[in-house]
């Protein structure tokens, strides 16, 4: 992995999953490229995961001749985020800023939605809704079935195929990262939801030849973008009045936390993912104070 490969996709993460303004992904940016020039000043022919804490600390220290302590904190911050973004994409297993003292201020994860959320947003879809006579609310409520009841990653969704679906058995095949390929179980509910899609909305559609086998599909008959999906659950989320920052990774988010707070294993999490570390998936499972209570007394012999 290039470091410029890298920033450019960190700045379209920023972009699309956390909506940021042009002008703070510069800033981010910037903090990478300070790192950049830092090793390429030493010579140290060095990839973004192959980094380890020694090397930023040599950074850290260097920049702390030349700039104030609140100007280090940020550059600190920015640069946590970088690489707080590498571990959640599986590109790392560990930050190597995990240790560098700074105030804590790291990249912020998506919100939690409830159950309750889930339901309203999904509720908010007008399914009467259509473009060229596709009904595309039926779809729209389809794929947020989808990425909440198989915590999928929404460039898994985009790219499922008819052939991935194995209802019989209870299972669809995933292509995460690397081409590497899982099965995920899917509930009956979902699994309705996408015949009646397939069978009453995508079947209506002139499907491009090179789309076929692709599930969800725009107007077009092409396969959807990621864009397509973030800005449908931005409108969702904006006409329910939900003070939530969300993208379709938030699906992913709490289905894995909804599955801990219920008492699912985290290494079965784990497998449903996708995560190669266990430690990846442990990124996800913010669950409050109260849940831990409740395990410690039901579960503890003196609770």
């Amino acid at each position: 992995m290039k470091w410029y490969d890298a920033l450019n996709d960190y700045q379209l993460y920023l972009k699309i999953e956390r909506g940021m303004s042009q002008n703070s992904i510069t800033n981010y940016a910037y903090d990478i490229k300070k790192l950049i020039g830092f090793l390429e000043r030493h010579d140290l022919n060095i990839s973004p995961i192959e980094i380890d804490y020694s090397t930023i600390q040599q950074f850290i220290y260097e920049i702390s001749k030349n700039v104030n302590a609140r100007s280090q904190a940020r550059i600190i911050s920015g640069l946590r985020s970088f690489f707080s973004y590498l571990v959640f994409e599986d590109y790392l297993k560990i930050n190597p800023l995990d240790h560098i003292e700074s105030p804590k201020i790291g990249r912020k994860l998506p919100d939690t939605l409830s159950l309750d959320d889930i339901n309203n947003l999904i509720g908010a879809i007008d399914l009467t809704r259509e473009y060229n006579s596709v009904r595309i609310g039926e779809r729209d409520r389809t794929i947020l079935e989808t990425l909440y009841s198989c915590g999928l990653r929404v460039s898994e969704l985009t790219g499922l195929k008819i052939s991935d679906l194995f209802f019989d058995e209870g299972f669809i095949k995933v292509t995460g990262k690397g081409d590497k390929q899982r099965f995920v179980p899917i509930g009956t509910s979902t699994q309705n939801y996408i015949t009646i899609y397939k069978d009453h909305v995508r079947s209506k559609i002139n499907i491009q030849k090179e789309f076929k086998d692709t599930l969800f599909l725009n107007h077009q008959g092409k396969q959807l973008t990621r864009a397509m999906i973030f800005t449908t659950i931005k409108r969702l989320a904006e006409k329910i009045n939900l003070n939530k920052t969300i993208s379709p990774h938030t699906f992913r988010h709490s289905f894995a936390t909804h599955l801990l707070e219920n008492g699912a294993d985290l290494r079965a999490i784990q497998m449903m993912l996708g995560h190669e570390s266990i430690t990846t998936t442990e990124i996800y499972m913010h669950i409050d104070r109260s849940h831990l209570k409740d395990v410690l007394n039901k579960f503890h012999p003196r609770g």
